[in-house]
């Protein structure tokens, strides 16, 4: 029989075999649901009778089928005039007719199906740019026989499968067609539900190292890679600079700091400091008003009934003043560089490049990878940087050798879409690296690392406090293993 015919022929019974298996349909739209936030414009590929594409609460939704039977099924069940942001259409994955560029494509368990998934992958050039995202979902290759004895046995829908791929194999046909992957795993390690050990064993199991492979589900998240198509030149750049009692740092900064792009501001947002900071900003953006744009913002403004002791600033801690920063910043990239300059400022021109040349979504720098001064680090906190870079990038699921390192650049669109959705991990970290790192891992950003030489610091103290810092650290850990790891 024809795939065609038998997916027709299927059609009428494609619902009752979705409810047979509505735990596994279930974790699949909250898989999708994690990925893709509402309202945005998506394109299901292979949508059958759209439950999936429904569930998603697109602002636009197209789903596309090339079974007539399971689109008639789709309009029946979703009419036009009761949901007008779907609309249900036939068309071929391998012979794409549909036009116009999508926030989301998806692709849920239905490559095995398709004769040339090269082909297929290559028309997603006609419905993406730059910033869509494509997401598949498919089976692990290890469940073949349990899949096809389930199908015997009358408890799958019988499907007729042309391929068996794995992870590597998915990502290579996206890489041969322009696409990298940004994020990928395993899911979904027990697809029946029984009640308390399906959440034990999905939740927490099925997500450990080495275990998680065995998992039936595998996914993947995509990115057309970019290409340099706009100058390196066009981007307006705003750098931010927090700052409490770092006087003898701020000349050095200014004067260090290259310009970048069409423009450059330089942001200080100063966090209460007594030793003279803000009157040298004030004495330095007086003095380069006509060759550099500089601002001065206070993280608390003077006199304010709240008060700005040591405690307060403590409390509000450098991710405050960053996203006070970067509220204010007028330019197309954001940058920050700590002002004690262990980072020097004449390597932002290499995460400008990184971001503008479309080589990431998110720059993080870090300090493993070069040798550092004698001092610039100390012993405990290099160990404890170690530590934390191995266990984020396993809760991240992508490589971050440096989690603390305090310079990270991304565009601020990208921010704002990080900060209208801070609320899913909540307000949780006064350093602001991992509120940065946690979104953009939310946000499907691709995130790559620019090494970096770090420097000793030779004005000012460490703001550093180890063993408090160290707790509120693994706080964080616990918050990203319960939102992004075991969620």
């Amino acid at each position: 029989m024809q795939k065609k015919e038998l997916i027709d022929r299927l059609a009428p019974e494609r619902d009752n075999w979705r409810r047979k298996n509505q735990y596994y349909y279930d974790e699949l739209q909250s898989l999708l649901s994690f990925y893709i936030p509402p309202g945005r414009s998506i394109l299901e590929i292979g949508c059958s009778t759209g439950d999936l594409l429904a569930g998603l609460k697109p602002a636009k939704g197209t789903g596309i089928d090339f079974s007539p039977e399971m689109i008639a099924r789709a309009k029946e069940k979703f009419p036009a005039r009761l949901f007008p942001n779907l609309d249900f259409v036939i068309d071929d994955a391998e012979k794409l007719q549909i036009k116009g560029v999508f926030d989301y494509v998806v692709l849920s368990d239905c490559i095995g199906e398709f004769t040339d998934i090269w082909k297929a992958f290559r028309n997603f050039q006609q419905v993406t740019d730059p910033q869509s995202r494509v997401i598949i979902t498919y089976f692990n290759a290890l469940w073949e026989p349990i899949l096809r004895l389930g199908e015997r046995l009358g408890l799958k829908m019988p499907q007729d499968y042309q391929n068996w791929l794995s992870l590597a194999d998915i990502e290579n046909l996206l890489l041969l067609n322009g696409l990298e992957v940004v994020n990928k795993g395993y899911q979904l390690l027990l697809p029946k539900k029984i009640p308390l050990l399906s959440l034990v064993v999905n939740k927490y199991l099925a997500r450990l190292p080495f275990v998680h492979k065995l998992c039936l589900g595998i996914y993947l998240v995509a990115r057309p890679r970019q290409e340099k198509t706009t100058p390196a030149r066009d981007y307006s750049v705003s750098v931010v600079i927090p700052c409490r009692n770092e006087k003898g740092n701020i000349r050095s900064a200014v004067e260090r700091l290259p310009s970048m792009g069409r423009h450059t501001e330089i942001i200080f947002v100063d966090g209460n400091s007594t030793d003279g900071t803000v009157e040298e900003i004030e004495k330095v953006i007086a003095e380069f008003k006509d060759r550099k744009d500089i601002r001065l913002i206070h993280q608390i403004q003077p006199g304010s009934a709240e008060g700005a002791g040591h405690g307060r600033m403590l409390k509000l801690g450098k991710g405050d003043a960053v996203r006070k920063g970067f509220a204010a910043a007028t330019g197309d990239i954001l940058m920050i560089l700590d002002a004690d300059l262990t980072v020097p400022p004449e390597d932002l021109p290499k995460f400008y490049l990184a971001l503008s040349e479309g080589h990431g979504e998110f720059i993080n720098g870090t300090r493993m990878v070069y040798p550092m001064e004698k001092d610039a680090m100390r012993f405990l906190n290099k160990l404890a940087n170690n530590f934390f870079s191995m266990l984020f990038t396993w809760l991240l699921d992508q490589r971050i050798k440096d989690t603390l390192c305090g310079t990270k650049v991304l565009f601020k669109k990208d921010y704002e879409k990080i900060a209208a959705n801070r609320s899913f991990f909540g307000d949780f970290d006064p350093f602001g690296d991992f509120d940065l790192l946690f979104g953009a891992v939310k946000q499907n950003l691709k995130i790559i690392e620019m090494p970096i030489r770090y420097r000793e610091r030779t004005y000012g103290e460490i703001k550093i406090e180890r063993w408090r810092h160290g707790l509120l650290l693994l706080k964080m850990s616990g918050i990203a293993l319960k939102k992004l790891k075991f969620r």
